[in-house]
């Protein structure tokens, strides 16, 4: 016990001994001729000093009123909305979402925080394993519902999962659009 104590403190008296040496040459190599760096100092020092040009001279503000008259206002801000509402006809579609349908637990997360980490079968049923934002890992197969837009399993497959959401399509309508989740690596 002794002479590991021993070991340690002629360990560190060395390490302080390296220390000091490199500090010493590093302090040591900082020292030099600094003879050429004056004199250039100087000579720019001893150039005459230009003038400042004058600042542009800055026209006065002058207001101007505005006269409506038969011109249209320029804050009017209705020109900028698309006018496609009102020329479309709201769109009559069989698609739309079951209202009484009681939503799944995986239709409380964006389809992009879920990801599809493996598969296994059962009875010959094809179940995806998803995990969830919270780290829970929540088994489903076709026919079951995920992510936020009405999201129906239409296949289970060992490399992902293909599904149909419904989303709105701007004109008070629904429309169909496939999407799916890729096994993660």
């Amino acid at each position: 016990m002794i002479t590991m104590t021993n070991n340690v403190t002629n360990c560190i008296a060395f390490m302080r001994v390296i220390a000091c040496v490199l500090l010493f040459s590093l302090v040591a190599g900082c020292s030099g001729n600094l003879s050429d760096l004056e004199a250039w100092v100087e000579e720019v020092k001893s150039r005459p000093q230009e003038g400042i040009e004058p600042l542009p001279e800055i026209m006065p503000y002058k207001a101007h009123t505005y006269v409506k008259g038969s011109k249209r206002d320029p804050f009017d801000t209705s020109i900028f909305r698309p006018q496609v509402a009102s020329v479309a006809k709201k769109a009559i579609s069989a698609i739309s979402p079951d209202p009484n349908r009681v939503p799944e637990y995986l239709e409380s997360f964006p389809l992009d925080t879920l990801r599809m980490v493996g598969t296994m079968s059962q009875n010959a049923q094809n179940w995806a394993l998803i995990k969830t934002p919270d780290n829970t890992i929540q088994r489903v197969l076709t026919g079951n519902y995920l992510g936020q837009n009405n999201g129906k399993i239409i296949e289970v497959t060992n490399d992902g999962v293909e599904l149909v959401e419904i989303i709105p399509d701007g004109f008070g309508g629904w429309r169909e659009r496939e999407s799916s989740i890729a096994l993660s690596e």
